[in-house]
This record gives structure tokens, sequence and C-alpha cells, in this order.
């Protein structure tokens, strides 16, 4: 991984622009491939959030080079191998909405738009969350978000990111071979997360990062190795308690939250759902939004 003299572009992160500073050079020319020209521009007046992309310090810089990711100059991350600087930024990128934009009720969740409703898919790793927003993405699907829903406080809707979606280990083959035409980083191993692979978003959905759409369901997902696709319906309250539990800005919105989330759960259908392939996860999601 080469770093050269710092490079500063302003990407587009949906309602946000965020001005990175970097000289790692494979990660600017990979950014070229996951974001379109018009949501990465030379460095203008104005940014959401600052950021940079840095070399390690010290004799490791040379040695066994590392990157950094920084916020308004601050690190809060460890220094990870120069290798890892791609998924890194992402990473970065998404800590600092998680924890700045606190206009937005934010919750750890893959969105997802057809025939103008969302479906809100909450979930642990390992749930097979980004998966599925990935497969369902190329079958029809709008991705608002892969990781961080944001809900606006007044009314409920649910604001697009259409940033790159993350993708980890076995499902990188699984999203290749479901969708050969969708645009991939390299891969990059031994990160934290195993190795992983960053997926563009859909053109339709970065042309249409400017509409936002109320929440229709709020679906749990779960991969379950040989599972048929099928729904089944959860409890409201049971439901909301665990969308709490992924809001991450939840205790600073207090009662207003609360309220915003019950209200979405009283107008949303409410479901877990298991799957162990995309093909059928994508007919019975299609299925559910023929029939709202």
């Amino acid at each position: 991984m080469t770093a050269k003299q710092h490079e500063v572009l302003q990407l587009r992160l949906g309602p946000f622009t965020a001005a990175l500073a970097t000289g790692f050079t494979e990660v600017i020319d990979a950014l070229g491939r996951l974001y379109p020209a018009q949501f990465r521009q030379r460095a203008g007046d104005f940014a959401d959030f600052h950021v940079a992309l840095v070399p390690g310090k010290g004799v490791r810089r040379y040695l066994r080079p590392q990157a950094r990711f920084l916020i308004d100059g601050q690190d809060p991350f460890k220094p990870l191998p120069a290798c890892q600087a791609l998924p890194l930024v992402e990473w970065g990128l998404n800590y600092a909405i998680a924890g700045l934009a606190h206009q937005y009720l934010i919750v750890h969740a893959a969105a997802l738009e057809k025939n103008g409703r969302v479906a809100v898919l909450p979930g642990v790793p390992g749930s097979g969350k980004s998966t599925l927003a990935a497969g369902l993405v190329h079958r029809g699907w709008r991705l608002l978000s892969d990781e961080l829903a944001l809900i606006r406080r007044d009314d409920g809707q649910v604001v697009p990111l259409a940033r790159p979606i993350n993708l980890k280990n076995a499902s990188i083959d699984v999203l290749k071979a479901f969708a050969p035409d969708a645009v991939f980083s390299d891969p990059v191993s031994d990160t934290v997360k195993g190795t992983v692979v960053l997926m563009r978003a859909p053109e339709d959905s970065l042309a249409r990062v400017d509409e936002v759409a109320p929440v229709g369901w709020i679906v749990f997902p779960q991969w379950r190795a040989g599972a048929p696709a099928r729904f089944e319906p959860f409890s409201k309250a049971a439901g909301l308690i665990e969308v709490g539990h992924h809001a991450m800005n939840y205790s600073l919105h207090g009662a207003q939250g609360f309220g915003l989330l019950a209200q979405i759960l009283e107008g949303s259908g409410c479901y877990r759902f298991a799957y162990g392939d995309l093909n059928d996860a994508a007919s019975a999601f299609d299925a559910l939004a023929a029939a709202a």
C-alpha cells in the first residue's frame, strides 16, 4: 500500500459530505470504483466530517506499514496493517456517522425499499443482514443502507446513504455468483472480520439517494444453512424492545426516541426471517412487498 502526498476528496454519503485526506493511492483508486464520479469530488468549501487516512507512526511506518484513521484530527481506532486501509476508511466513516449524526435516530440495520416502503433489517454480526441486503438490491430492491438506518425524528422517514455494502468471508463468493455484474473491491484478508470485500451500490440506488421513504416492515433476519425462506410474525412489543437494542443513539433521544419507534412498529409489519438461499429469500421478500 503506497502513501504519497495527501489528496483531499469529498465523498457524498447520502445527506452528508466527508472530506477525506489521504496519500494512500490504492485507496483513492478503489474509491473510484466504489463511488460514482458525482459522489467523489475535489475538496470544496464545506464538509460534515473531516477525516484522514494517514500512515502509522515511528519505525512501523517503514518496517511494517500501518494505516490510521483520524476524525477531526483524533484517532479513535488502533492502527491497522496498511493493506487493510480501504475497509478501515469505510468502517471509520460508519463510526463518524453513528457518533455525530444525532439529528437522526440511527439503527444498526440494513434498509431497503420497494414499492415505496422500507424494510428495516436489524441484525447482529453473523445474522446474514448484509448478505441478504446485497442480494435483494440485485433483485429490484433499492439500497438505502446495509449498516445504518437513518430515521428522521419528525416524520419517521428513512434517509438513504447508498454506500458500498460490506461483505465477509463465505458471503463474498455467494454474492459474486448471485450478482456477477456487480462491482467489487479487491478482497482484504486477515481483518478482525476475516476476509472482507466492498460491493458498490447499484446505479438505481445511487441515482435515488435523495428519495426518503417510510418504514413498511421490521424484519429480523437469520441465515441458517439449508433453511427455507420463511417469515414468522413477531410480537411488536418484543420487536420494539429488540429494535431499541439496535438503536445506536436511542438513549440520547429519550422519550421522543421511544415514541418514534413505537409509532413505526405500530404501522409496520414485524417478522423474524430465516433463510439459507438468496434466490428463495428474494422471492419471499418480493411476495411480502407485493402483498402490501
